[in-house]
């Protein structure tokens, strides 16, 4: 039996309340200086809205500064990089968790700890020797340079593995039965079923292919192939004149809608995928 603390509600709820606040707050902030003038935000950061979140919009979006391609441009970048490493990180992951469940090949238990265990090597640590095998191909300041290193995901593979353990056996055996193959079995039975688990891998692996900062960095040195987040970076830190904060925070703003919408239009089956992934 659960007991009812009515002191315990409260202090659960005050301490959600306030992890909200710290994490809400500087967003707060974010949005209601993306509202006023350079002139207002020089002098400090605003709890109040403004009238010129309009013009700070228009002028962002035509804003072509001197070593900085136009943020349309970046934008686009940001989201061919997003949506290419959401894409490929689904594919390898789902075909590698369906080989090490369904096919028995030796080693098989041992290829899935291998892959296991590079979550313990991100970019970050292996990202010197990566860096050197992407320039001896030739691949800097391309989507294949910015995308491949970053396809492959251990997260994915696991969390599609689990989810193929807990599919019953019987279903494989009736479509064996039915003369389905290999290939029509992960087709027509295993994908429909893991659609709220793709769903729900999609979203994250978007944002983690849009945040992507580091990476891109190293290996994009053309304007043409700048991402967002360098860009935001890069107006935030110029050196010739005095940064426009009023167009930085709005930039980021802007930066930071995609990844907020998405996560608020598809919570459902964010949530539901997780759910699935677990049982």
């Amino acid at each position: 039996m659960v007991e009812n603390r009515p002191f315990l509600t409260i202090l659960t709820h005050l301490v959600l309340v306030l992890g909200v606040l710290i994490i809400a707050f500087p967003v707060y902030v974010a949005l209601m200086a993306s509202t006023h003038d350079e002139a207002t935000l020089n002098m400090a950061a605003p709890l109040l809205p403004g009238g010129h979140l309009w013009d700070n919009l228009v002028t962002v979006w035509t804003y072509d500064p001197p070593g900085l391609p136009p943020f349309w441009t970046m934008v686009w970048n940001s989201t061919m990089m997003a949506f290419i490493i959401m894409v490929g990180k689904v594919v390898i992951s789902i075909i590698s968790a369906y080989a090490i469940v369904y096919f028995k090949f030796p080693f098989r238990v041992l290829a899935f700890w291998l892959i296991f265990v590079t979550l313990m090597l991100p970019v970050e640590v292996r990202i010197i020797p990566t860096y050197e095998v992407v320039a001896n191909l030739g691949l800097l300041n391309s989507y294949a340079g910015l995308t491949i290193p970053l396809i492959a995901s251990a997260t994915a593979t696991f969390l599609f593995r689990q989810f193929f353990m807990t599919v019953p056996d019987e279903l494989m055996e009736a479509a064996r039965v039915d003369g389905a193959g290999p290939i029509k079995f992960f087709i027509d039975i295993l994908l429909p079923l893991s659609r709220t688990n793709i769903a729900a891998l999609c979203i994250i692996l978007f944002i983690y292919g849009w945040v992507q900062y580091l990476w891109p960095l190293l290996v994009t040195t053309r304007e043409e192939h700048f991402t967002l987040m360098m860009g935001v970076k890069q107006m935030a830190g110029a050196q010739e004149v005095d940064p426009q904060w009023n167009l930085i925070i709005t930039a980021a703003v802007l930066a930071m809608l995609p990844p907020v919408l998405i996560v608020i239009f598809m919570q459902r089956l964010f949530v539901k995928g997780l759910v699935d992934t677990e049982k």
